[in-house]
């Protein structure tokens, strides 16, 4: 299988304290990958760390078979990876349409037909063209996630990070943009990298997951693991029980 995402002892130092220490994952071509982990574990780190919005002082990253040092990334870089923050009320400017915000992105890398992906983004999304010229507060939480997804998708990447990208949503939403995801994902055959405190969004998104914990991954399971409880590391027997909540016996 050819890889989409390779990574070597990557760390990630903020005075002193190692956010990441020295974590290595692969991920495939067309695959869905999770990073689960408790809150404080480096999952979200790792995801910025990737995308070059956190500094990596050592350690390799390859992406679509090439090689990436510190923060720095090229306009090549943005036009396969694109990331959906958690926050849909933060990610997106407050001052501009939706309209602005799907044009930005296509002016940047130099797309003319514009009118046509913005058409096409919108759709996709489920929302339509009645949404273009609102503004991000004229939105709910879930249309607003829409719009970061459809922000994400217009410029045809081949890889999206996903940070918890309904953790921020009411229970009704999340399952409509989780299936929203993963409609995309086998129409443009997409490759997620995706992190969720939530095993069960894991289980229900993803083929294969690392467990992180204190910016290590303890280890990579499959799937079918979570179902059958095949793990080598009692953390994530413990993470795994923790999210099935308090039961009486």
């Amino acid at each position: 299988m050819t890889s989409a995402v390779s990574i070597r002892d990557m760390s990630v130092i903020y005075d002193e304290f190692a956010a990441l220490d020295h974590v290595s994952l692969e991920v495939t071509q067309g695959e869905s990958f999770g990073i689960v982990g408790e809150s404080g574990s480096g999952k979200s780190t790792l995801l910025r760390a990737i995308a070059g919005l956190a500094s990596f002082s050592q350690g390799q990253l390859t992406v679509d078979g090439r090689s990436y040092s510190g923060s720095r990334r090229d306009q090549e870089f943005y036009r396969t990876v694109q990331m959906v923050f958690q926050d849909p009320y933060g990610s997106l400017h407050p001052r501009q349409t939706v309209d602005r915000l799907l044009l930005e992105p296509l002016v940047i890398h130099g797309f003319t037909d514009i009118e046509t992906r913005i058409h096409r983004a919108l759709d996709e999304v489920g929302l339509g063209a009645g949404f273009r010229f609102r503004y991000s507060h004229q939105l709910s939480g879930g249309q607003r996630q829409r719009i970061a997804i459809a922000r994400a998708l217009i410029l045809e990447p081949k890889i999206l990070l996903l940070d918890e990208p309904t953790s921020a949503l009411d229970a009704s939403i999340q399952a409509e943009i989780l299936n929203l995801l993963e409609q995309a994902r086998r129409d443009r055959n997409l490759t997620f990298v995706m992190v969720s405190h939530d095993l069960g969004v894991i289980s229900h998104m993803c083929e294969r997951l690392a467990v992180m914990k204190s910016g290590k991954v303890v280890e990579t399971v499959a799937r079918d693991a979570l179902e059958s409880r095949s793990f080598s590391a009692d953390y994530t027997r413990q993470l795994l029980m923790a999210s099935e909540g308090f039961r009486r016996d």
